[in-house]
């Protein structure tokens, strides 16, 4: 199956706009197979012979009109002062360098210190329902959205991110400055499975762990980082009702938080306690990661008071700040949707949404109850 990411026309576009731009996300999303779309002339600098190649031939590739890829460029730091000198001296020559990276703050460290100013930074996350018109919604919820993690090649699931993990903890999350032992950080990942879509509390971990919660913090940071973790942000607002004040942790690939968990079909999903978090973790990430492919990001936040009235998610888009409340039901009803407006009321959100698995979609001008699907098209829409 061929794949035609979204976010390729926004990488083209800014191209055209900045001397280069860095396109991050977790590995294998896909970010390679990507940039050689755009250029044959490609290096990947985690491996010494290619910084070789790179250095030898820089003199004559940056006199040339043609793309330069940089793979894994934070783990080569020499290089970012070199590209400042370079794109300084034609600063209105555009699309010169299309950068790659895994660790969005090793690289932004280097972006900001050389970078600034002449750089556009473009995320990539993995596969989301748009991108796949011909996979069932039920097979990207179970597998997750990674090109080689089962959603093309369903034997694949769920060895694959069980791999993926493993070189993680024991050879990428090292590499990249993280202390801590491979064994620790696979208990900490399966803790962090077991917690998905709760209310985040580093002590209770740690007490587990035998770590210090600023230990914890630490390490989630690195997998925040690497693109695996979001940390969703509460909204605050004066109002009269106390509100919870800590973030909500997410896997933001459901195959990798069903791997994690023993899960390996869609039967056994569906009969796990957890599942509603699951379901609500997944439904967030693909509208978050839909609009960013857009070149539409948005600031996410959820809301919830102490006596338990709650927002799953909220952003402000177009000029309107929108609730959504996501239920793992096919038959949704007036309580449910009353009880978004009761929520919705408190903060003054301009639209209201209810996310469910219904076939039967009722879109108004302030309220829609509608599928995931339908509520995608509405944000891609030209």
């Amino acid at each position: 199956m061929i794949v035609v990411r979204k976010v390729k026309t926004m990488v083209q576009q800014r191209l055209k706009s900045y001397p280069a731009v860095a396109l991050v996300g977790p590995r294998q999303s896909g970010k390679t197979t990507l940039a050689r779309s755009l250029s044959t002339d490609y290096f990947d600098l985690e491996q010494e012979p290619e910084r070789l190649r790179l250095d030898v031939q820089w003199h004559s590739l940056i006199s040339t009109k043609r793309l330069i890829v940089l793979d894994e460029a934070q783990s080569w730091p020499e290089l970012f002062p070199r590209l400042r000198g370079v794109i300084d001296m034609e600063r209105k020559r555009f699309g010169r360098f299309l950068m790659l990276g895994s660790v969005s703050p090793a690289l932004m460290k280097h972006v900001s210190e050389s970078l600034a100013g002449r750089l556009s930074l473009v995320e990539l996350n993995p596969f989301t329902l748009t991108e796949l018109s011909d996979t069932p919604l039920t097979e990207l919820w179970l597998r997750g959205g990674f090109p080689d993690g089962g959603i093309l090649t369903s034997e694949r699931y769920p060895q694959w991110q069980k791999d993926y993990l493993d070189l993680l903890t024991q050879r990428d999350l090292p590499n990249w400055g993280l202390s801590a032992k491979p064994q620790v950080m696979r208990r900490l990942t399966k803790m962090l499975a077991a917690v998905h879509g709760q209310l985040w509390n580093a002590s209770q971990i740690g007490q587990s762990l035998g770590l210090s919660y600023h230990t914890v913090n630490n390490y989630v940071h690195f997998l925040e980082g690497a693109f695996l973790i979001r940390k969703l942000q509460p909204w605050f607002a004066n109002l009269k009702k106390r509100l919870v004040r800590n973030p909500k942790c997410y896997w933001r690939d459901t195959g990798i938080l069903h791997s994690l968990l023993g899960v390996e079909d869609y039967e056994t999903l569906l009969n796990q306690p957890w599942v509603g978090a699951s379901w609500e973790g997944f439904v967030i990430e693909q509208i978050l990661n839909t609009l960013n492919s857009t070149g539409q990001p948005v600031d996410p936040w959820f809301f919830r008071t102490a006596d338990g009235t709650e927002i799953d998610l909220m952003f402000r888009y177009k000029n309107k700040l929108w609730a959504i409340e996501v239920k793992l039901t096919s038959s949704p009803s007036l309580q449910d949707f009353n009880s978004l407006n009761r929520a919705a009321d408190l903060v003054g959100a301009d639209k209201r949404v209810l996310i469910s698995q219904t076939t039967q979609s009722v879109i108004g001008e302030k309220q829609i109850s509608c599928s995931l699907p339908e509520l995608l098209k509405i944000f891609v829409k030209p």
